[in-house]
């Protein structure tokens, strides 16, 4: 989740959480480019480390000011020594290029954790990612928990040139990787979705984020018809706690609020 307009597993994608959320201060303990464009931060907040899962985000204030005015949604990247949480970001607006700008040992307000995460199944041996674009961001951190508890991991990603994909580096080692780029220049060329059918055939669960255009395409794989496919929707949000219904979706059980029911949905509801 990047948006710029303007470990515990939760039983079920979308199912209620306590509130939690708090509302603290964040010491800057890195920021790194780690992409053309994109950034790693890393952030010392031992609360919402304690309490957060995959697949829920936070809400950040990027500027020191009233300007700009609202938060910003990013997805949990990841967790270290249960003291840091990671947020990964493209820079898009004014908000999240002033938080690139944070200077180690700075202050970054934040809100949370918010929202329902992913939930792996205690059954599950082989789990499939599929990741578009920016969409890597609240799946590393499920990579992170799928592989400390053993678990084979697929990780599809997808992006329009080499250098846009998320360094391999960066991942757990036990992670296999398979690439797709618009250009060819890393992996097969063409889409993410491309690269689906024979992974998603093995995995025992699926989970995806990317734009929605990559969810049309998935819903028309033949290897995900009739699955649970859990995929974490990348909307604009204005309060992160569902007061403003500024995230309202239209899905198959009728109205959603992304901050409150998701951002963790299933595909299948979706469309």
């Amino acid at each position: 989740m990047n948006t710029d307009t303007g470990s515990h597993i939760p039983t079920g994608p979308t199912a209620r959480r306590p509130v939690q959320a708090r509302q603290l201060s964040a010491r800057v303990v890195s920021t790194a480019q780690v992409m053309p464009g994109v950034y790693l931060l890393w952030l010392w907040a031992p609360y919402i480390t304690e309490l957060c899962t995959p697949g829920q985000f936070v809400m950040v204030r990027c500027g020191g000011g009233l300007e700009p005015l609202l938060r910003r949604p990013l997805s949990i990247h990841r967790t270290a020594s249960e003291e840091q949480i990671a947020l990964l970001f493209s820079v898009v607006g004014r908000g999240t290029f002033l938080l690139s700008q944070q200077p180690e040992g700075g202050e970054v307000d934040l809100l949370g954790p918010l929202g329902n995460g992913f939930s792996l199944d205690s059954g599950s041996r082989r789990v499939l990612l599929i990741a578009g674009g920016m969409g890597i961001a609240p799946l590393v951190f499920l990579a992170d928990e799928a592989a400390r508890r053993g678990l084979e991991v697929v990780l599809l990603m997808g992006a329009a040139t080499a250098d846009c994909l998320y360094p391999g580096s960066l991942l757990p080692s036990s992670v296999t990787v398979v690439k797709a780029t618009e250009d060819g220049s890393a992996g097969r060329r063409g889409q993410v979705t491309d690269v689906i059918d024979g992974p998603a055939g093995q995995a025992d669960q699926v989970f995806a984020c990317g734009p929605m255009s990559m969810y049309q395409a998935m819903i028309a794989r033949e290897s995900l018809r009739g699955r649970s496919v859990q995929v974490s929707l990348e909307v604009a949000m204005a309060c992160g706690l569902g007061a403003c219904y500024g995230c309202s979706i239209k899905t198959r059980k009728g109205l959603r609020q992304v901050c409150r029911d998701g951002p963790v949905f299933e595909l299948e509801d979706l469309f």
